[in-house]
C-alpha cells in the first residue's frame, strides 16, 4: 500500500470516528429532550431543573461537537472530497442558524445564574420551537453524514 493510500485511508477512519462520536453525542442529547419533554407540566421543582441543567449542557456539548469537530474537519481543508465539501457549504448557513436557536435556548436556561431565577412557565413553548431547530439541523447532518460514509469506502 502507498503513502497515499494510507494517507487517504487514515483520513476514512478520521471522518469515520468523527462521525460515531457525532452521533453518540447527538443520541444522548435526544434522550434528555425527550426526558425533559416527558416532565410537562413543568413546575420549579429540583428535578425538572436538574434535567434542564443536564439537556443544557449536553446541547452545547453536541453544538460544539458538530462545530470542532465535523465543520472544523472540512473548514480547516482535511476533506478533500469535493461532493462532501459542495454538500457542506450548501447546508452550513442553515445549521448556524439552527446553532442561534440552541444558544438562545441555553441562554434562556443557563444555570450560571442561580437556580431560582430560571423561570420555567414558556419551557414547553420553547422546547417545541427548539426541537424544530433540532430536527432541521439532525436532517442537514445526516445528509453530510450520508455524503461522508457514501464516499468513505
Amino acid at each position: 500500500m502507498s503513502n497515499i493510500d494510507t494517507g487517504v485511508q487514515e483520513r476514512r477512519q478520521q471522518s469515520h470516528r468523527m462521525i460515531e462520536e457525532l452521533v453518540g453525542v447527538r443520541d444522548q442529547m435526544l434522550s434528555l429532550y425527550s426526558e425533559l419533554a416527558a416532565q410537562h407540566p413543568f413546575k420549579n421543582e429540583d428535578s425538572v431543573s436538574e434535567l434542564l441543567e443536564q439537556f443544557c449542557q449536553m446541547l452545547i456539548d453536541y453544538t460544539a461537537d458538530t462545530h470542532f469537530g465535523l465543520y472544523r474537519y472540512v473548514d480547516e481543508k482535511r476533506e478533500r472530497r469535493r461532493a462532501v465539501l459542495d454538500m457542506a457549504d450548501r447546508i452550513y448557513p442553515t445549521i448556524l442558524a439552527t446553532t442561534d436557536s440552541i444558544l438562545d435556548f441555553n441562554d434562556k436556561y443557563d444555570f450560571e445564574s442561580k437556580r431560582e431565577d430560571i423561570r420555567l412557565e414558556a419551557l414547553e413553548q420553547d422546547l417545541s420551537k427548539l426541537g424544530e431547530s433540532l430536527a432541521d439541523r439532525i436532517e442537514l447532518e445526516d445528509q453530510l453524514i450520508q455524503v461522508l460514509s457514501k464516499w468513505r469506502a
